[in-house]
């Protein structure tokens, strides 16, 4: 089995990207209730300071700095798509490897992240964010995306965006 090293530094913030394994079903979008059910209960019991965040049918990309006591990040992924996929309903045919670990095969098996060092890569990252809608070719302008962050009035995504937490300059990753 691969052991994935992953850059976990207390305190850094980290952009994220997490896709569906079927990007064809849009799942996200169709059961976003689901979705924000799972991201409210996981960050209640493990907090974390949300930057931004899109849903977008087939991933979704989220910005947040992790607190100054613990780099928690692969342990909340872990419950959201849990939760979620326990959640969801449907007809999902997972391969024999995903079958044996008890998977249903809606989520792909590893997400993407990254640490931002400084603000200028913050900056970048919030713009990607909010710019994701609009390069899927779901919307002419990004206030008109409905599920995430951005979206005008601020803060239609209920548990998922939190509007009202500043963008502050991130922690500077460093692996020392």
């Amino acid at each position: 089995m691969t052991a994935y090293r992953r850059l976990r530094l207390n305190g850094a913030t980290y952009q994220f990207t997490l896709c569906l394994e079927e990007p064809a079903r849009g799942l996200l979008i169709a059961e976003v209730a689901l979705l924000r059910q799972a991201w409210a209960r996981t960050l209640a019991e493990l907090p974390v300071r949300r930057q931004a965040v899109v849903v977008l049918p087939d991933r979704l990309h989220a910005i947040w700095t992790e607190p100054e006591d613990a780099a928690l990040f692969p342990e909340r992924w872990r419950r959201i798509k849990a939760r979620f996929s326990r959640a969801v309903s449907g007809d999902f045919a997972p391969r024999d490897s995903l079958r044996r670990k008890r998977e249903r095969g809606i989520w792909q098996r590893r997400y993407w992240e990254h640490c931002l060092r400084d603000a200028a890569a913050l900056d970048r990252a919030l713009e990607d964010c909010r710019r994701a809608p609009v390069l899927a070719g779901l919307v002419t302008r990004p206030e008109d995306w409905p599920y995430g962050s951005f979206a005008a009035p601020r803060g239609r995504m209920g548990n998922i965006a939190h509007p009202t937490e500043p963008a502050s300059c991130p922690a500077p990753c460093t692996s020392a």
